[in-house]
């Protein structure tokens, strides 16, 4: 299978919509909007054109020439300025074929040559294994647990924290 990473584009606004409403969102951050309208992706591209390569590394997943994902490296600001975090999402119906492995392998490759970053730092709540199991095949290391930091749908998580240094 051949996996790429690629700048989006508006010629995919709907692809990028049909992704965001039909992601599994049990073990992502809220700040992804639900419904997932043609607002929040005009906003979306919108702050791709002003910020990609910038202050962050932002592409569409492309598996065997379809759009099946999302991957961002954002850099942090102030005093946080020389790390980034790394957040990502696939269609359910493309797991476990390691795609989403080989997709953090290349944006990280990307983000530490485009970006002024040292580290990405990768957050997982602790229940979500299969992205854990991604950072560890991409050489991130834990290096801590912040214990009930995230509430999600009534439950309290603790939540991992992983780096990759440059």
């Amino acid at each position: 299978m051949k996996i790429e990473l690629q700048k989006w584009s508006w010629q995919d606004k709907q692809a990028l919509i049909k992704i965001c409403n039909n992601v599994d969102r049990t073990y992502l951050s809220n700040r992804l909007p639900h419904p997932y309208t043609e607002e929040s992706a005009d906003w979306w591209l919108n702050m791709l054109a002003e910020n990609d390569g910038k202050t962050g590394i932002f592409r569409k997943i492309i598996a065997d020439g379809e759009i099946v994902g999302n991957i961002t490296v954002e850099k942090k600001s102030d005093v946080y300025s020389c790390d980034s975090e790394i957040g990502y999402i696939l269609l359910a119906e493309k797991y476990s074929k390691g795609i989403m492995t080989e997709a953090v392998r290349q944006i990280c490759e990307l983000a530490f040559s485009a970006l002024d970053i040292t580290r990405i730092t990768g957050l997982v709540y602790e229940p979500n294994i299969v992205s854990r199991r991604v950072l560890e095949k991409n050489d991130f290391v834990l290096e801590g647990v912040m214990k009930n930091a995230v509430a999600k749908n009534g439950e309290i998580y603790d939540l991992r924290i992983y780096g990759k240094i440059k």
